[in-house]
């Protein structure tokens, strides 16, 4: 085991089967050959935030007690996993574990992994949506908190017992979208439900790939309805970047692209910066806050692979506005200093 440099290593050598999941900008699955080459240092992390990796692996053997690891491992100038950190990591489950990760353990055993350096909680709505993705993926019942849910969106609760709806039931109907009738009640949700619930669902959506009916839905609330909410169904947006290019056009045109809603483009809906125009009109934006404002956002926003190459491009464009060269000029100073 002394020669072992990886996760993944680990786990197969102990004779587990693995899965991993993104667990930073949004929790989606990593296919293990993705996750060996980022182990490999060979490409880099795809969805950095704050200059760290977030996955989770559930690993389990032949007994099907499954087991999670929470991870957050630091990533280098170029967003590959940094090493040191990593090997750490692994050399501290080897002395607690020995060869064998899915062994039960002792209290000393135990105690010794607790609140390791390594470790982050999720938040709960990301927890709340891990945990139905993973029991999909592994072809297992929906949380007892389903069909609670499942009879709320299907109008068979009356009243105000949406309070009785827990987060998890709607991230298990919101994974199961592509099952008859779950998209039905989702929409049902999102046109008819207190808006309490309306946010559930998007918190849960934006975490998926979801159906172009109900992203037109969401572009069709946030066109036509002036209110706060709608940062959680541009968010529910993630995976159609361009309906969420025309929402933020929309709110362009309105000057209305306040640092609330910079935030939530630079958390969730960052593809569409892929996009020349849309990209040109955020930095834009982005320019006219505060130095240190404009600075933590774009840094952020460099260290994500495929915006990597078109920001770094802005920074020697000769067409920029007059304001960004100004904000840029503000960045390499404070980079320098």
């Amino acid at each position: 085991m002394d020669k072992i440099t990886t996760l993944s290593q680990f786990l197969s050598l102990g004779g587990s089967q693995f899965q991993v999941y993104e667990m930073g900008r949004r929790v989606q699955h990593i296919d293990t050959d993705t996750f060996e080459q980022i182990e490999a240092l060979t490409i880099p992390y795809p969805s950095p935030l704050l200059g760290h990796a977030q996955f989770a692996l559930v690993f389990w053997d032949e007994t099907q007690d499954h087991f999670i690891w929470f991870l957050k491992l630091p990533l280098d100038e170029q967003g590959l996993l940094s090493p040191a950190p990593r090997t750490q990591f692994i050399k501290m489950i080897i002395e607690a574990l020995g060869n064998a990760p899915t062994q039960k353990l002792t209290q000393a055993q135990q105690d010794k992994l607790a609140n390791h350096p390594f470790s982050f909680k999720p938040s709960p709505e990301k927890l709340a949506m891990f945990n139905a993705l993973v029991r999909k993926k592994l072809n297992q019942a929906p949380s007892q908190q389903y069909q609670t849910a499942y009879d709320y969106l299907a109008n068979k609760h009356k009243g105000n017992q949406w309070e009785k709806v827990g987060l998890q039931g709607i991230a298990d109907v919101c994974v199961r979208m592509n099952d008859n009738p779950h998209l039905e009640l989702i929409k049902n949700g999102l046109s008819q439900s207190p808006i309490e619930v309306q946010i559930a669902i998007c918190q849960c959506l934006e975490h998926l790939s979801i159906d172009a009916s109900l992203a037109h839905l969401l572009l069709n609330q946030i066109i036509n309805e002036q209110t706060d909410h709608n940062l959680y169904r541009l968010r529910a947006l993630a995976s159609y970047p361009n309906l969420a290019k025309e929402a933020i056009m929309h709110w362009d045109r309105q000057n209305q692209l306040t640092p609330e809603l910079l935030i939530t483009i630079a958390a969730r809906n960052w593809t569409t910066l892929q996009d020349t125009q849309l990209q040109t009109l955020y930095l834009d934006a982005l320019a006219k806050n505060e130095q240190a404002f404009f600075n933590q956002l774009f840094i952020e926003l460099v260290a994500i692979p495929v915006l990597r190459p078109l920001l770094l491009a802005q920074l020697r464009s000769p067409e920029r506005s007059p304001q960004l060269t100004q904000a840029i000029g503000g960045l390499f100073k404070a980079t320098k200093s």
